[in-house]
């Protein structure tokens, strides 16, 4: 039976679901506000994600943020002593929320519409990546707080950062500038606030033209290598 959008649209406190030809924008928002992250976003996008990627009408996939940031909220503090019965929830969740992002069949885009302090990852992940003149990235909730990078951090960010710099980005809380992401290779395009969503509906917009085996078998054929990685090692974050 084939799985439909009205099926999950609703279903997600965190995510405004729409879709126009097959390309399925998903916003993420706290009360329809900025998205702030914490243990609810945590656990709602791994279901969401497997959700979208049941769905073989979507085509191409467009992540995006909701007003001035992608995801920038402060980590809470004491988060390094939570128990371990805790511990190994956030663990569960974050094995999902990851390998279900790339479980997701179709190409993704990411229109990161501001400051990715808190899972970046999710949108740089993606395979293309538009970021607004303002963005900027940092993984503030692991290292800098006293935690182990984890959550997939410690893979993605050396791996487009290359292993040095990656380094010392996750060990020192750096902020890298959208800029400077787009120098060394993170992001595709930096372009105004105001042009980064249609921007990604331009591209999506093209990319949906393709044949449709074509369009879902170029993200499995171009994943796989980081599926690999994320099954060998975000188990040790």
């Amino acid at each position: 039976m084939a799985f439909k959008l009205d099926e999950y649209t609703n279903k997600y406190r965190h995510a405004k679901l729409e879709r126009r030809d097959g390309i399925l924008q998903v916003t993420l928002h706290t009360n329809g506000n900025e998205l702030e992250w914490g243990g609810a976003p945590h656990e709602e996008l791994s279901f969401l994600f497997a959700d979208i990627a049941r769905d073989y009408e979507n085509k191409v996939v467009i992540l995006t943020g909701t007003g001035e940031s992608f995801c920038a909220n402060p980590p809470p503090t004491g988060s390094a002593s939570l128990k371990s019965s805790a511990w190994d929830r956030v663990y569960n969740e974050g094995k999902h929320l990851l390998m279900n992002h790339l479980n997701i069949e179709v190409p993704m885009i990411a229109a990161v519409n501001g400051p990715a302090h808190r899972h970046a990852e999710l949108a740089v992940l993606c395979d293309i990546v538009l970021a607004a003149e303002h963005t900027t990235f940092q993984d503030s909730a692991h290292f800098p707080n006293g935690t182990v990078p984890g959550d997939g951090v410690q893979i993605v960010w050396p791996l487009l950062l290359g292993a040095n710099r990656g380094r010392y980005f996750l060990l020192t809380g750096q902020k890298i500038s959208a800029q400077e992401a787009l120098t060394f290779g993170v992001v595709n395009e930096v372009l105004p606030p105001d042009q980064v969503l249609p921007r990604a509906w331009e591209l999506a917009e093209q990319i949906a033209r393709r044949p449709t085996l074509a369009i879902r078998y170029a993200r499995v054929a171009m994943t796989q290598t980081l599926k690999r990685m994320m099954l060998d090692y975000l188990g040790y974050g």
